[in-house]
């Protein structure tokens, strides 16, 4: 094994000599280049690739060195080099992990590691990896696990804040002098010149996108990479429910039916008749696009759930909120009135072990189940 340069990133060890003798001299080369990139990536990226913000150094250093120990359990697993991990890989890991006399907190630190693997992946490889561990660590000095989930409460105001984000007052209410003055705003808004906001543009601005995204989101728990994948197919209004195809769910193992409340599919279907006058959305499947006529990715969805988290007066700057947030809580809050198996079936567990508990659920319940949730 060499130990120059060509084997550091900024003092970041590439192949540890524990793992060099895993290796035959092509996978040790493979290998290497393999942490090279994810170093970098780290250091320049990490933190927040959109705002191309990277770990600091020990950061990186230390979840590059937790990471090599993940690679080298998993070559013992597996009998044989392995370099693309799976979250198959992971869980057998957390696993392996809760049989250790470790500290809540260091398993915590190895799972960050892993998320962190995984959203290199998703960045640099194109991947759709939408890791939910077997297993959840916390590290006990913080207030918040690292995913926190949503109070009922919380739930209620972004229902609330979900109705009156964006909104304005209708076009005929208004006097002269105030309608001028809201022309301004959407002008601003709407990046056009004032004396082209007509009464359409009241209209688009008081639309039913962001309700019925959040309204849906809230009942279905959705994931992130859901909400980028949600089709008009999947709305079934006067069954309320979604029906997620095979093909179109997140692990692709099954059909998913999905109970809505009723006042969700209400504003769904709102939503479905105002989405047929929008030009951009003609001939096209994607159930939202975003002003650019993109379907939403995780980036763009959680600024969509921060604004409107915002306007619910939620604390975004002590607690750790994200869309998952959102599905954490409808599992929690749903598991609490209808069980396990029920709350399964509703999110979509994607646990192998966990499923196996989750048969006996029906559509039934679930509508029962998030009819009782906020």
């Amino acid at each position: 094994m060499k130990h120059g340069d060509e084997n550091k990133v900024d003092g970041i060890v590439l192949v540890t000599e524990d793992a060099a003798e895993y290796l035959n001299p092509r996978q040790e080369l493979s290998y290497r280049e393999h942490r090279r990139e994810l170093a970098e990536w780290m250091l320049s990226l990490g933190k927040d690739p959109g705002k191309a913000e990277g770990y600091s150094h020990t950061t990186a250093k230390n979840r590059m060195n937790r990471l090599d120990l993940f690679y080298r359990y998993t070559w013992d697993q597996e009998g044989r080099y392995v370099q693309d991990l799976s979250t198959d890989h992971a869980d057998s890991w957390m696993r392996w992990l809760a049989r250790k006399d470790y500290k809540e907190s260091t398993k915590c630190h190895y799972q960050k590691a892993v998320h962190t693997l995984f959203k290199w992946q998703n960045w640099e490889r194109d991947r759709n990896i939408d890791w939910e561990p077997v297993i959840e660590y916390s590290d006990p000095s913080t207030n918040y696990t690292p995913r926190d989930y949503l109070t009922r409460d919380d739930r209620r105001k972004l229902r609330e804040a979900a109705m009156e984000y964006g909104s304005v007052p209708h076009y005929n209410s208004l006097m002269p002098e105030e309608r001028d003055r809201w022309r301004k705003h959407l002008a601003q808004r709407l990046q056009k010149p004032a004396e082209k906001v007509g009464k359409e543009d009241w209209i688009k601005a008081n639309s039913f996108k962001y309700t019925s995204m959040i309204y849906t989101a809230l009942d279905a728990g959705l994931r992130p990479c859901e909400v980028e994948r949600a089709n008009l197919r999947w709305v079934d209004t006067d069954n309320q429910v979604l029906r997620i195809p095979r093909e179109d769910a997140s692990k692709n193992r099954e059909n998913w039916i999905i109970a809505l409340k009723p006042e969700t599919a209400s504003i769904l279907e709102r939503w479905i008749e105002e989405r047929k006058t929008r030009e951009k959305y003609d001939n096209r499947e994607a159930l939202w696009l975003t002003k650019y006529g993109n379907r939403y990715n995780k980036d763009s969805f959680r600024t969509v759930f921060r604004n409107i988290a915002q306007e619910a007066g939620l604390d975004l700057e002590n607690r750790d909120l994200t869309p998952y947030s959102i599905r954490h809580s409808t599992a929690t809050y749903i598991a609490e009135e209808q069980g396990l198996a029920v709350a399964a079936a509703q999110c979509r567990h994607k646990s192998k072990r966990t499923t196996e508990k989750y048969e006996h659920s029906s559509v039934s319940r679930q509508s029962d189940a998030v009819n009782s949730i906020d």
